[in-house]
């Protein structure tokens, strides 16, 4: 079976970007528009992580291969920020985890009784901000899988997610991350073998599941800012005084595609595992 793990609707809420973060939503897909997409580029299930929210239930609900997930934004212990994906929660979850979300090792721990499947998001991207080494040792100790192919994050921090990943034992998964319904389902996990939501996150527990599709580029997250731009110039008359902004779409993504290139080689070169004592690169060479 396959599903897009990562993917985004109009309950994400408003973007990070200052200037912009009261009138511009993280994504204008609207839930049943999503799911129908979704479903048209053959995914056999559904679900939705939304920043926070769970919201999108309500018009989805109804549909048996549809289940309920969630994008929470957790304070490490070191007071970073960071994006974990939670699969397969009860509504009732949701409350325990937003209760719980500065505090990341309560979090872990309420997920852990309750079997909840938690993985680290984007992990080799500025997104969220700044990472610690200790970060990293949380990640490596207490997280339960790791996003090794996310649709909007560049292929080299993909690769080292997988890196991350594999040096640790934890199972992948991997999701559009799309804000706008264009990327859908390009990117994906897949378990064989799995014949409903139960079994299928049963098999990403059990590190079967195989990341599918696409990592992400400078013109795709160009394409993806623009459509935003004009979908929130649709949303709302007043923004079209921001129409100017979207000419300089181009440059300020390709000033992030620099920051996301430099934040994935640092943390990839300290996190690189140390050579076997005697053992040098012209040794190996």
């Amino acid at each position: 079976m396959r599903c897009d793990l990562h993917v985004h609707t109009v309950h994400s809420g408003f973007c990070t970007v200052p200037g912009l973060n009261r009138i511009c939503l993280e994504s204008y897909n609207e839930p049943l528009a999503l799911y129908e997409r979704l479903k048209q580029r053959g995914m056999d299930l559904v679900t939705v992580t939304d920043h926070d929210s769970i919201d999108a239930v309500e018009e989805l609900r109804r549909y048996p291969d549809f289940f309920l997930s969630e994008e929470v934004t957790c304070v490490m212990p070191s007071g970073t920020e960071m994006h974990a994906g939670v699969y397969g929660i009860r509504e009732r979850d949701h409350i325990e985890l937003q209760r719980r979300r500065t505090d990341v090792e309560s979090l872990l721990a309420y997920a852990v009784d309750n079997g909840l499947f938690v993985t680290v998001n984007h992990l080799y991207s500025s997104l969220t901000g700044s990472r610690t080494e200790d970060d990293f040792a949380v990640f490596a100790r207490d997280f339960h899988g790791v996003e090794t192919l996310n649709g909007q994050i560049l292929a080299c921090a993909n690769r080292l997610a997988q890196e991350f990943a594999q040096r640790y034992g934890k199972p992948e998964v991997g999701g559009s991350d799309s804000h706008t319904l264009g990327g859908l389902a390009k990117t994906y996990t897949e378990v064989t073998g799995a014949r409903d939501a139960q079994e299928f996150l049963v098999g990403l527990r059990r590190g079967c599941g195989v990341p599918r599709g696409e990592s992400g580029c400078y013109l795709k997250l160009t394409s993806d800012v623009c459509t935003i731009g004009i979908s929130l110039a649709k949303s709302d008359r007043r923004a079209l005084v921001l129409g100017a902004l979207l000419t300089v779409a181009p440059v300020v993504t390709l000033a992030n595609y620099f920051r996301e290139v430099a934040f994935a080689w640092y943390w990839g070169q300290k996190n690189r595992p140390a050579e076997p004592a005697g053992v040098t690169p012209e040794a190996v060479l």
